[in-house]
């Protein structure tokens, strides 16, 4: 995933886990969406990932309790011009 993942896109939180390696409570909320700051290409000391993301919350977290988010598309919406109105000499 670390390949597709990049400064800016949003991932999705699954995992809100305590940490794997202390086993304490993290600041992650399951279910929350975060905006990705920086991907770090670094082996997680859990062995499950190639990279860590930095969502601004703490340190780095492991890739793998991310999920990432399809960037949304652009739809043009119709726009009304305002038009001066005419107005009728009486």
């Amino acid at each position: 995933m670390s390949d597709a993942v990049g400064p800016g896109d949003l991932v999705l939180c699954v995992n809100a886990a305590p940490n794997h390696v202390t086993g304490e409570p993290v600041p992650l909320v399951e279910g929350e969406t975060y905006r990705v700051r920086e991907v770090w290409d670094f082996a997680c000391p859990c062995g499950r990932s190639d990279a860590l993301l930095d969502v601004g919350v703490e340190f780095a977290w492991c890739q793998t309790r991310f999920r990432l988010l399809p960037k949304p598309k652009f739809r043009a919406k119709p726009r009304r011009v305002s038009a001066p109105r005419e107005k009728e000499k009486v």
